[in-house]
């Protein structure tokens, strides 16, 4: 049986679960690159699930991938699968919206809803796990395989770990769900009083 407070608990870890997930689609640090020349001068380029940042373009930052620049040539296997990442990411970032709304219909339901809310629940967060776990695998496949990434100086950036963490911390949330509720005992009803006039 899963009580309140396990429910408590895995809202507010997967709360901190959905920050992540939206840090990781709007900051552009899924890939980073950064050297510095001979003469001290720091170059770094930031690639984003939608955009790319460098310190040498102007304006800085600018749409990614490009089918003119990023996917001519051998580049379109590569734009296939960072798009398909996104909208891994993206798919994730909706579910983990709905399973929000979940967690609040069976915290506040009651008794019957907490009872057998734990597996719509945990199906969610798993859901949400293995989008997660695809988007980030694509991207290190990407990272370990492309010659995009090729030239020394690049690595796996803040968003791909925030990603990580999210997916990681989801399959946790349902663990702990699912374990809770064949390990905890019932929770208890209400007891009826004994009528005085009985008594």
């Amino acid at each position: 049986m899963t009580r309140t407070i396990v429910y408590s608990t895995a809202l507010v870890a997967f709360a901190s679960v959905v920050v992540m997930t939206l840090a990781s689609i709007v900051l552009p640090n899924w890939v980073s690159y950064g050297v510095t020349s001979v003469k001290g001068r720091s170059v770094t380029r930031n690639v984003g699930l939608h955009r790319s940042c460098s310190s040498v373009l102007d304006p800085p930052c600018r749409e990614f991938p490009l089918d003119r620049e990023d996917c001519a040539g051998d580049g379109s296997a590569f734009c296939s699968m960072w798009r398909t990442t996104g909208f891994l990411v993206s798919l994730a970032a909706v579910l983990e919206l709905v399973t929000l709304v979940a967690f609040v219909v069976v915290m506040a339901g009651g008794k019957q809803k907490r009872v057998a809310g734990w597996r719509i629940l945990a199906g969610l967060l798993s859901v949400v796990a293995l989008l997660l776990a695809a988007a980030v695998s694509v991207v290190a496949y990407l990272y370990d395989n492309d010659d995009k990434f090729f030239v020394p100086g690049w690595h796996l950036d803040k968003s791909w770990i925030l990603a990580t963490v999210s997916a990681g911390l989801s399959v946790l949330c349902a663990a702990g769900l699912v374990t809770s509720a064949f390990v905890l005992p019932q929770e208890r009803g209400y007891e009826f009083l004994n009528d005085p006039d009985t008594a």
